[in-house]
């Protein structure tokens, strides 16, 4: 049966909306259909956890039941999922794990962070029916349409999970271009989907698999040790500069696979969960105007703006702390920032910025 919705139906609701709009409040619209329906909102996007799958031993598939107001997304993409902890709604960024499935339901990895405030509570916390807020999927790292040449694939920690999407999404057209996935983690017990990641290189003869162990000498004769650098990745794939390379991980894993192979390569992209530990060495505060709310504060150079401004009890809104869903960008109409994972500064005035991985330099003037 076709998926797509007869124009004439789809018309329907969106007149009604109309007409309603006026004399309903999305809020209260949104509080009394929630009795009736849990994902039933006005246009909010929702999501019900159906099922639980344990990935590794910290790492675990939340499937999920989007409601009608969520938009869809393509291999690869990220989505933000707001969870209620402590009494706080807190919103957090995560990848998809899988590509869209014909149930309609989405899957989400998330590894269980030491001291983290919502993936213990995402981990080991939610009970099947949970509601929990979806943001729109997000994201520029995905596979063409038409995919061609020959791919490499560079994974570290949970950085595997918006690659698998893209992997499992090409085994289900066949494999129809060489890839190889180079998958990292510290200890053989961290490493999520290894059964299907070895089922799907048994299959398909164009796809290549290496696991390495950073901190395990416990391997079996599919693994190997050591981290990324120049002779690994020449033994592991000796043809690499004609590849279209992909990589995830932590901030650091993806500094070294991009000086090692930016330029060399048909084409790099990379995604960083993490910042890079680059040292910056600026001191001192400085001066930051919010325009829309009147106040001035004082914050330190070299932290990022939006932990100096939480800790003042400003809270912008916010998403992937880590430069990629724009939930946090605002405008800037003076003053210079340093962009902290590179350590690069911007002194143009009127610009927008993402307060999670820019720190204050001079004063600064803020949309906020």
């Amino acid at each position: 049966m076709s998926a797509h919705v007869h124009p004439q139906r789809s018309r329907r609701p969106l007149r009604l909306k109309r007409l309603l709009s006026p004399f309903v409040a999305p809020q209260v619209f949104d509080f009394w259909s929630s009795r009736v329906h849990p994902l039933w909102t006005w246009e909010r996007p929702l999501a019900q956890l159906v099922e639980r799958r344990r990935e590794s031993a910290d790492a675990m598939t939340l499937l999920l039941r989007p409601n009608g107001h969520w938009g869809g997304f393509r291999p690869g993409q990220h989505v933000n999922l707001g969870v209620e902890v402590d009494g706080a709604r807190i919103t957090r960024s995560y990848s998809l794990s899988e590509p869209p499935r014909s149930d309609g339901l989405i899957a989400v990895t998330v590894k269980s962070m030491p001291g983290g405030r919502v993936s213990p509570r995402l981990f080991d916390g939610l009970a099947e029916g949970t509601i929990v807020e979806l943001g729109q999927a997000f994201g520029e790292m995905v596979l063409p349409r038409q995919p061609d040449g020959e791919w490499l694939f560079l994974a570290a920690g949970s950085g595997i999970t918006p690659l698998m999407a893209m992997l499992r999404s090409l085994a289900a057209e066949g494999m129809p271009v060489p890839l190889t996935l180079c998958y990292w983690a510290r200890r053989r017990e961290e490493l999520c989907f290894v059964n299907e990641l070895r089922r799907l290189a048994a299959m398909h003869a164009n796809f290549d698999l290496h696991l390495l162990l950073t901190r395990d000498t416990a391997r079996d004769e599919h693994e190997r040790e050591g981290r990324i650098d120049d002779g690994m990745l020449s033994r592991l794939v000796p043809e690499f500069q004609g590849r279209r390379v992909m990589a995830c991980g932590p901030g650091g894993f993806v500094e070294a696979a991009r000086g090692l192979l930016e330029g060399r390569v048909r084409s790099f992209q990379a995604e960083a969960f993490t910042a890079p530990e680059i040292p910056v060495v600026d001191e001192g505060e400085v001066d930051v105007t919010l325009v829309r709310s009147g106040r001035r504060l004082k914050v330190s150079r070299g932290q990022p703006l939006l932990a100096a401004l939480e800790a003042q009890d400003v809270r912008p809104p916010s998403g992937c702390r880590m430069g990629i869903c724009n939930t946090c960008a605002c405008g800037k109409s003076a003053g210079s920032v340093r962009h902290l994972p590179s350590g690069a500064l911007d002194h143009e005035n009127t610009q927008a910025l993402k307060l999670c991985i820019h720190g204050a330099v001079t004063d600064l003037t803020l949309d906020l």
